[in-house]
């Protein structure tokens, strides 16, 4: 395992705490076991308790199963097993962010129910994207909610990014046509708009969405270049009708799974790869400006079964 692997190992391991601890220890209880009916069983409903879904659960434990070995399994060997065939899962959804440095300024389209993290997670965003060499401006298009604007102007403060705001109720598309004239002036290389997300009146939240990127195609008929969906791993199984809802509103391009430290529910990301087949750039494994960590399928994988560093060599 290289530095940067192990580092990596680290944060998921940190961060998937909770959902290793009732995987992992689910595993460890059933000790030295052939992988015979009962024990696959065993395994498949370990694996539905972290939310990975049943359809995904009995898919992984099909596949342990094909492998049979004709002797009894250690405790990590089994979690090796279970981590390789989620990691061949997920690996075709670990992509980098895609900053298309032909497209100036690339305009980030935010989305997410309120709750979910989705203005920290553009924050923190900002603050990586500068790290990494690019110019960022914020946009605070969630008009709905005050405090959503307060935020997003504390995170431009903290990460030394422009935020384009107005007072709470205005049109969020007039905030969004003017941050990226702005942006656009700036010669600003990222421009995130923050959005409302209230799900509870459907029809509003795709209206407002669609004028939103009606409206900034008129600066630019490519943009959004991406709509990155922010999702809560605490809610589980209910971030996939989140999935569908917001898809189907704004054409979800990226998904970041936020609060995975605060969740034993961290299988709810396998499940959504698997059934939208989305990108998965990013997880949010921890409350500091660096705790959106890059998505990696093998760390992910390793740490959600609770393998030691050792054992995730």
């Amino acid at each position: 395992m290289s530095a940067n692997e192990a580092g990596l190992w680290r944060r998921f391991s940190a961060g998937l705490a909770r959902t290793a601890s009732r995987l992992g220890d689910g595993i460890g209880h059933l000790g030295r076991r052939r992988l015979d009916k009962a024990t696959l069983q065993a395994l498949e409903d370990l694996l539905i308790q972290a939310d990975l879904g049943i359809a995904m659960a009995e898919k992984i434990v099909a596949a342990v199963g094909r492998t049979r070995p004709d002797r009894e399994l250690g405790e990590d060997e089994i979690k090796s097993l279970i981590a390789t065939e989620i990691e061949a899962v997920l690996a075709p959804f670990e992509k980098p962010f895609p900053v298309d440095a032909a497209k100036k300024p690339f305009v980030v389209l935010g989305v997410g129910v309120n709750g979910s993290g989705k203005t920290t997670t553009l924050g923190k965003l900002a603050a990586r994207l500068q790290a990494d060499g690019h110019s960022v401006m914020l946009a605070a298009a969630d008009t709905f909610r005050a405090a959503a604007i307060d935020q997003l102007v504390l995170w431009g403060k903290r990460v030394n990014a422009p935020v384009v705001a107005k007072a709470p109720g205005a049109d969020p598309a007039g905030v969004a046509f003017e941050a990226l004239e702005r942006a656009r002036t700036a010669k600003r290389d990222v421009l995130l708009i923050d959005t409302a997300g209230r799900l509870q009146n459907k029809a509003a939240l795709m209206d407002e969405l669609e004028k939103i990127s009606r409206v900034i195609k008129k600066l630019d008929d490519t943009a959004p270049q991406a709509v990155l969906l922010v999702l809560d791993a605490t809610v589980g199984q209910n971030a996939l009708s989140q999935v569908e809802a917001f898809a189907k509103a704004a054409g979800v391009t990226v998904i970041v799974l936020t609060k995975l430290d605060g969740t034993a529910k961290g299988g709810i990301l396998i499940a959504i790869a698997a059934r939208f087949g989305l990108p998965v750039h990013f997880v949010g494994v921890g409350e500091a400006v660096d705790d959106l960590a890059p998505f990696d399928a093998r760390a992910f994988s390793r740490a959600i079964v609770g393998l030691s560093d050792s054992a995730a060599s």
